[in-house]
């Protein structure tokens, strides 16, 4: 092979494998598009004096109009929570001041999942199948009700040798009739904070996030980019699909989840019957669940906005 056709490939994989891992991808929408900003210049209104014998007439001000006590403040809608949740929302929500917004406390839920394992997959480039990378999640149900998700994916290979990256995320929180309840969502780039980070406040409705500062309202069953590949186990009819709030580390949306149908596949960890789901927005993500291994994800397909394409292939499932 010529060494300048392997200089050329290792810098391509390098360069898309920057593009997959690097924390600026978002697998639910991309990145945030500038606004153009449009001016149009006018000439100025000409200004038009009136003669001096006819003073303008002054106007009379208008008498305050004081407020009648009879005004009533027109409450909030009340919350609405994701599709993904609302079949296991207990009948007794508390309604009796709905201008306030505040998601109700669920009650503790058991896990879906053996109390801890493993997955493992393998990260290819393109429709030649080039493989990049390599990533590993393992998760956790403790006996008082919490969870913990750890994610770990790096460059592997000739990208590697042009782009070695390593990106990590960890999601914890509480395990709740509704699925997972995430409390904070944590990012590191090559062992360093990436300042994506989240804090849900589930009392308020919101979450708080790093790189921007701000805070934006959420609703019920609401997950962050790592939780969410095992809210779909939590889904109660996922084959008639979902809509699903996203907490990406840089914002917070909410996404249509369509069922494409049960699929035969064959990889590296297994044979495995799946249900095969997509979300659309500036990007593509599809995702496939295992039917028959508490629906875990084994192959997880992303689309960016080039039509570059990234597989998430398991590899191996079992414990730690």
């Amino acid at each position: 092979m010529p060494i300048a056709f392997v200089i050329a490939l290792a810098a391509s994989l390098g360069i898309h494998a920057a593009a997959l891992f690097g924390t600026d991808v978002e697998l639910f929408g991309g990145v945030d598009e500038p606004v153009p900003l449009l001016a149009e210049l006018q000439p100025p209104t000409p200004v038009v004096a009136k003669p001096a014998d006819k003073p303008a007439a002054v106007k009379p001000r208008p008498k305050p109009v004081k407020p009648s006590p009879l005004a009533v403040a027109r409450p909030a809608p009340p919350v609405i929570p994701d599709a993904s949740v609302a079949d296991n929302v207990p009948e007794s929500l508390p309604t009796s001041n709905p201008a306030v917004r505040e998601l109700p406390d669920m009650p503790a839920a058991k896990p879906l999942l053996p109390a801890r394992g493993t997955i493992r997959f393998a990260i290819f480039y393109g429709a030649q199948g080039f493989q990049i990378g390599r990533a590993e999640h393992t998760w956790e149900f403790t006996e008082d009700g919490r969870y913990h998700l750890s994610g770990m994916t790096k460059t592997s290979g000739l990208a590697a040798l042009i782009k070695p990256l390593v990106f990590e995320t960890e999601s914890s929180g509480r395990l709740v009739a509704g699925g997972l309840q995430p409390e904070t969502y944590r990012t590191r780039k090559n062992g360093k904070d990436a300042n994506e980070n989240a804090d849900f406040d589930w009392a308020a409705g919101e979450v708080c996030l790093s790189r921007s500062g701000a805070t934006q309202a959420i609703s019920l069953g609401a997950q962050d980019i790592l939780s969410l590949n095992y809210q779909l186990g939590y889904l109660r009819q996922p084959e008639a699909g979902a809509t699903v709030g996203v907490v990406t580390g840089k914002k917070y949306d909410r996404f249509a989840l369509d069922a494409l149908g049960e699929e035969e596949i064959d990889i590296a960890a297994g044979h495995f019957r799946t249900l095969h789901l997509r979300a659309m927005g500036d990007t593509v993500t599809e995702i496939w669940i295992a039917l028959d291994r508490h629906r875990l994800p084994v192959k997880i397909r992303y689309t960016d906005k080039k039509g570059d394409i990234f597989e998430q292939v398991a590899t191996e499932i079992g414990s730690p």
